[in-house]
């Protein structure tokens, strides 16, 4: 064993403030999607190493954030964090408290596993038939979104969704919950696509305050 792949750069530098003396096991976790959340937002990444103590991910974009980190997995587990290192598309975490690998890995968490979402306040429009009706979007996901709108919708009613910097959706009525629908997309987007532009979204977001 050695010194765990979260703590050193790919260059192989140690992060300055970690005890470098440090041995624990680590298990490779590839294509793991989780979010990191702070005070700029929540921006998608994957992660790939994981001990106790930290984690490696690859990430889509520079991290907005490096203090005030959760780190929230696709069962809603959350962690509190502290970036360490960043190189390119790659960063190093640290755990505030130390983890359970054997949980972290079987992703134990309070809901059942399913896609990420971001949680958004972005205003939007629905298409249905010749009418158009205001609406906001409070999460948005590769596959769907819960929007918000005074408009009554039927389940399974079509419908278009289109807001700016997204793509424009043709969706179906999922769930409703008056004034609270969840829409699911008929194109689904990448996952490079999502991240992209949640992160454009919320630098925007953020622009305006």
């Amino acid at each position: 064993m050695d010194v765990p792949e979260f703590s050193r750069s790919p260059q192989g530098g140690e992060a300055e403030d970690l005890n470098e003396k440090r041995v624990e096991p680590r298990v490779a976790l590839l294509l793991r999607s989780a979010k990191l959340v702070g005070p700029s937002g929540e921006f998608l990444c994957i992660v790939r190493d994981v001990s106790k103590s930290g984690a490696k991910l690859r990430l889509f974009h520079p991290m907005v954030d490096s203090e005030d980190l959760l780190l929230e997995t696709a069962t809603g587990q959350c962690l509190a964090v502290e970036k360490v290192w960043e190189n390119g598309n790659e960063a190093g975490i640290r755990f505030t408290d130390a983890v359970d690998v054997t949980h972290f890995v079987a992703e134990d968490g309070p809901y059942p596993k399913r896609p990420m979402r971001i949680n958004l306040d972005r205003p939007a429009q629905l298409r249905c038939g010749g009418t158009v009706l205001q609406a906001t979007i409070h999460d948005l996901s590769r596959q769907g979104a819960k929007i918000e709108t005074s408009q009554r919708l039927a389940i399974g009613q079509a419908l278009g969704l289109e807001a700016e910097d997204l793509p424009s959706f043709e969706a179906t009525v999922r769930w409703r919950r008056h004034p609270y629908y969840g829409l699911v997309f008929r194109q689904v987007m990448s996952l490079e696509e999502f991240a992209s532009r949640v992160h454009r979204l919320q630098l925007d977001n953020r622009a305006w305050l």
